[in-house]
């Protein structure tokens, strides 16, 4: 049986970097790219504010392309479902016609992608889907993912969280409420190590600051 040639929705952080160490392991998919958003005027992976150089680094490690997807900054809906479109066609016409997307638990996220996905010819894969995240987390953590958090939202999370590795300290470091595995927008990151990379990313914290009621800390290349 033929596998089904697939790209991951790549957001650099630890779900999407477990998604694809699910989908890897599926038989019927053959991974065959990232797909990211970059936010043109910054050169970095929109929302969680990563340098694009590091996201360069991870597809290397991965051994996968990066098909990058570039914004604006603001970013209407109807420009970005544009850009995906043309992304998405583009994608089709190398003959990929899986998508695989980290998202856990979010029913109305998961279709919204659905039914931007209907009559394309594309079918999502939801590897990590309905998982109950206190587990999840800690097998990510127990299977050697390494991340660190990018950006936060400090309404949710507390600012000395930013920069912070993703590892069992943190996990017990969390205040009640907090989603460990952060589905509910507390915090993203950046995946730098783990059984899905060939070698691990190196980085270092920059800079902390706060940029349109988020908390992003710069992760530098090392």
């Amino acid at each position: 049986m033929s596998q089904h040639k697939t790209l991951v929705s790549w957001s650099s952080g630890k779900d999407s970097a477990w998604a694809l160490y699910e989908a890897s392991r599926n038989p019927d998919l053959k991974i065959t790219g990232l797909l990211t958003t970059i936010t043109e005027p910054f050169n970095r992976v929109s929302m969680h504010g990563v340098r694009l150089e590091l996201l360069e680094a991870q597809a290397l490690s991965l051994g996968l392309p990066l098909f990058k997807v570039p914004i604006p900054f603001p970013c209407p809906n109807e420009t970005y479902e544009e850009a995906m479109r043309q992304a998405l066609e583009k994608a089709g016409e190398t003959g990929v016609t899986r998508i695989v997307f980290g998202d856990l638990y979010l029913e109305d996220i998961r279709q919204y992608r659905e039914t931007k996905l209907k009559g394309t010819g594309f079918e999502g894969v939801w590897p990590l889907w309905l998982q109950e995240t206190r587990g999840l987390s800690r097998r990510m953590v127990e299977g050697g993912l390494k991340a660190s958090i990018a950006c936060l939202d400090p309404k949710r999370l507390p600012r000395a969280f930013a920069g912070r590795i993703y590892d069992a300290q943190l996990l017990d470091d969390l205040p009640d409420g907090v989603d460990p595995c952060a589905e509910n927008g507390e915090f993203h990151t950046f995946a730098w190590e783990g059984p899905m990379f060939s070698k691990p990313i190196r980085i270092k914290n920059g800079e902390t600051v706060e940029r349109e009621g988020f908390v992003f800390t710069d992760l530098l290349p090392v």
